[in-house]
């Protein structure tokens, strides 16, 4: 479906991010149950490490040219990952803060 998604809709996003939102939107309404995924979900993330094997390789073979462009490269990837960290962490504690608050609204 995501490579259909993909071949039809005019915008620049990958097969499998259509994919991955399909399958948000069939978790989400139901046609999909948690239970029928959960299996492989826990065998994909746990293998996940295996995944960026081949990116390493990469960037251990152009190493060379890779040098001479290291500062720019750390000056990139330091604001990027720090920003990550943070949206990620802003965005656990507003879904957190959500579930109690939805927890304590049916409780009362």
């Amino acid at each position: 479906m995501g490579e259909i998604c993909h071949a039809v809709l005019p915008l620049p996003l990958p097969a499998s991010i259509y994919g991955l939102l399909l399958l948000l939107a069939a978790l989400r309404f139901g046609i999909v149950k948690l239970e029928q995924v959960k299996e492989v979900g826990l065998f994909l993330t746990g293998i996940f490490p295996l995944l960026f094997v081949p990116a390493a390789a990469g960037v251990m073979e152009l190493w060379a040219e890779m040098g001479e462009m290291l500062l720019p490269i750390v000056i990139a990837i330091i604001p990027v990952t720090v920003l990550v960290l943070v949206s990620a962490g802003r965005t656990t504690q507003a879904l957190t803060s959500r579930r109690a608050a939805r927890k304590e609204a049916e409780h009362d």
